[in-house]
């Protein structure tokens, strides 16, 4: 019976794995390509090194060595210049040149000389030189155009300076320094509408004295009253008066 079972019915066969050699002799220095879509893959993920610059530090250093060479001495000493004015100076306008004959120009270098005020003017490449690392570097974008520079060792002389340029259109404010601040040209312009130092500490010495005697007069004011009534009762003629009252009631 059982004979007969196994084969009316189909028997299930577990399958056999073996492995088998490739055919052929793999070629490890030459290997076969890979399919497209592989290599297309492949070629997507493959890493990207970046090669180690070795002669970046000698080529850096040769373009210093070349730029220093092909600086000017001639401008070295007049960055250095500049640097002592804009060290030594307590004001500093920037003023916009437009264009202007040498003898009107001539006129306004007199007109501030009277008060004590020198105006300069620098190239774009010399004023680099001379700000280059300090505190004053974002003053070179000022010197796109032609700007010329005015220092004075004392800040008081704004309104000289502002009378001056209203006579002479061709300068146009543009900011300032005052005391190593950096200002607009609208706090400029305000800062020179600000009385002298002297005059402030007179007003704030009247303020503060202004203070301490109403504080002393509101102290003192019920005490004045008091007095003032008492003074009224002690006065002869109010007696009488009071007397006479008395009587014709």
């Amino acid at each position: 019976m059982s004979n007969f079972v196994q084969k009316v019915f189909l028997q299930s066969r577990l399958p056999l794995v073996c492995s088998k050699r490739f055919r052929g002799k793999i070629n490890i220095q030459r290997p076969r390509q890979p399919h497209y879509d592989r290599a297309r893959v492949l070629d997507l993920v493959k890493p990207i090194y970046k090669k180690p610059d070795l002669i970046a530090p000698c080529l850096e250093e040769s373009r210093a060595d070349v730029k220093e060479q092909n600086k000017n001495p001639y401008e070295q000493i007049i960055a250095r210049e500049i640097r002592n004015w804009l060290n030594h100076s307590k004001m500093i306008a920037f003023v916009h040149l437009n264009s202007i004959k040498q003898e009107d120009f001539f006129k306004v270098q007199v007109a501030l000389h009277r008060h004590q005020m020198s105006i300069k003017v620098y190239t774009k490449s010399v004023i680099r030189q001379a700000v280059d690392d300090t505190k004053y570097e974002a003053i070179s974008s000022l010197f796109d155009t032609k700007t010329a520079l005015v220092f004075c060792p004392d800040e008081s002389k704004i309104r000289q300076l502002l009378n001056i340029f209203k006579k002479t259109p061709q300068f146009i404010l543009l900011a300032g320094i005052i005391h190593g601040q950096f200002l607009s040209k609208n706090e400029f312009v305000n800062y020179g509408s600000l009385p002298d130092l002297t005059t402030t500490r007179a007003q704030l010495a009247a303020v503060l004295d202004s203070a301490g005697s109403k504080i002393v007069s509101d102290l003192q004011c019920h005490q004045n009253q008091l007095v003032s009534m008492l003074d009224l009762h002690v006065l002869p003629g109010t007696d009488s008066g009071t007397s006479k009252n008395d009587s014709n009631n």
